[in-house]
């Protein structure tokens, strides 16, 4: 194959209009199915917004597998590997169950039981973890129980990790988003890099996934008009386990062995994707987190590990003070910094600037966290093109005070006795001083 960087960008781009473009219709849908419900204890939205964002999503998934399959490149992944149809086998299903929860509130268990079971789906059908290459002792095989139930696992926790992250507008499709890209360069170079075509499908399921969250995002962003759901939800976390049981059960590091010059340095240049072994935290770092948290937070107070509750970090931001838009940008930053800084120290381990390079962003990360009511001031040469709460006190105050002033509204006019106001009403004041106008005598 040759290198298809633009037939990754075409099937991204596909991608990305098909979603977008249906997510205007699935609104008008969902507000039209009811599937609107009403604000809860937890939520931080004001008022009631539509779900089922996830059918516009499996559509851009199903376009992007579509194009791809078409392409000259793309289209041996199809030819040489059944796991981009179990992919779709596995998402179809789990995206009907979330459909039907945006919907009907299915119970949790009810949830838990479909998903295992579209994991099982696409292990039947060949997206499985074969063996995995642990650092200091090789590889190591699995046997055909072990790989299925470690599939399992692992895509139960990473669709419950991305689910638990969806609390604010864009938050999930934007984390999501940073880690498919990551994961997307870190699969491209193994395919290209070393050679192994074995990772080609992983390195598509991230391009779509991309292609998923980026057409999506418009329509989400503060304020959200539409929410993903779990039919949403669900199926980027499962896409994003894909990506990783593809990559991680499905390359031998003894085949990297040949172009990194040793076992040892095969195993330690996929190191970011292994670590640990339930999950690779390095490009799904935050989600994870959050569910262990959770977790834990909910067994301690004797509740259902699945009761929902405000007790998530992005719940947390927002009770330190910062607002909905810098809670979000704030885990964007901390969610590019690891899966960005995995990538960056698998391919240059030995920099000590790359080192260095993560140790000042997380300082900036952590000095942006203690610091949630800074506003930055503008310049005083433009202060007139910023907002008032962007400019220092005292002018801040001036222009407020100016703008009461400019909508005050002036004072009601006597009228003579005998005029007769619009509509054949007498106005002796604003019209809204009468709440019923058969109570002022008029007639109806």
């Amino acid at each position: 194959m040759g290198q298809p960087v633009r037939e990754y960008l075409l099937t991204l781009c596909v991608t990305v209009a098909v979603t977008y473009l249906l997510t205007g219709p699935v609104r008008k849908f969902a507000i039209a199915v009811g599937a609107m419900p009403e604000i809860r204890a937890r939520d931080v939205h004001r008022e009631p917004t539509p779900r089922l964002g996830g059918i516009a999503m499996f559509g851009g998934l199903c376009a992007g597998l579509l194009v791809a399959d078409h392409l000259r490149n793309l289209n041996g992944v199809f030819e040489l590997s059944n796991e981009p149809r179990a992919l779709l086998s596995g998402a179809a299903l789990i995206w009907l169950v979330g459909v039907l929860d945006d919907k009907f509130e299915l119970d949790a268990l009810i949830k838990l039981g479909a998903q295992m079971i579209a994991a099982g789906v696409m292990v039947m059908q060949g997206l499985t973890i074969l063996f995995l290459p642990v650092p200091g002792i090789g590889t190591v095989a699995l046997t055909q129980w072990q790989g299925n139930l470690l599939t399992v696992a692992l895509v139960v926790i990473t669709i419950n990790a991305v689910n638990f992250v969806d609390g604010l507008d864009g938050l999930a499709a934007g984390m999501v988003c940073i880690a498919s890209a990551a994961f997307f360069l870190y699969g491209y170079r193994i395919w290209f890099g070393y050679g192994i075509e074995a990772a080609a499908p992983a390195t598509l399921f991230a391009a779509i996934l991309m292609g998923m969250c980026l057409g999506f995002l418009p329509h989400n962003m503060h304020p959200a008009r539409i929410f993903m759901g779990d039919s949403g939800s669900m199926l980027i976390g499962l896409v994003l386990a894909a990506s990783t049981i593809s990559i991680t059960g499905q390359v031998d590091p003894d085949t990297m062995a040949l172009f990194a010059g040793g076992e040892r340095n095969a195993t330690h240049a996929m190191l970011p994707a292994f670590i640990p072994l339930v999950l690779p935290l390095s490009i799904v770092a935050i989600p994870v987190a959050d569910l262990v948290l959770a977790i834990v937070r909910r067994t301690w107070k004797g509740q259902s590990p699945f009761a929902a509750d405000r007790g998530h970090l992005h719940h947390r931001l927002l009770e330190l003070g910062h607002s909905h838009s810098r809670a979000v940008l704030i885990m964007y930053f901390w969610s590019g910094l690891i899966a960005f800084g995995a990538v960056a120290y698998s391919v240059h381990s030995t920099s000590m600037w790359i080192v260095l390079a993560i140790a000042a962003l997380s300082g900036l990360g952590l000095v942006l966290l203690l610091l949630p009511r800074f506003t930055p001031r503008a310049p005083r040469w433009a202060e007139a093109l910023v907002p008032p709460r962007y400019r220092h006190a005292e002018r801040a105050a001036e222009a407020a005070v100016r703008e009461d002033a400019a909508t005050e509204p002036e004072p009601a006019r006597p009228i003579a006795a005998g005029v007769s106001g619009v509509n054949g009403a007498t106005a002796i004041g604003p019209r809204s001083r009468f709440p019923d106008r058969r109570k002022a005598g008029s007639a109806r």
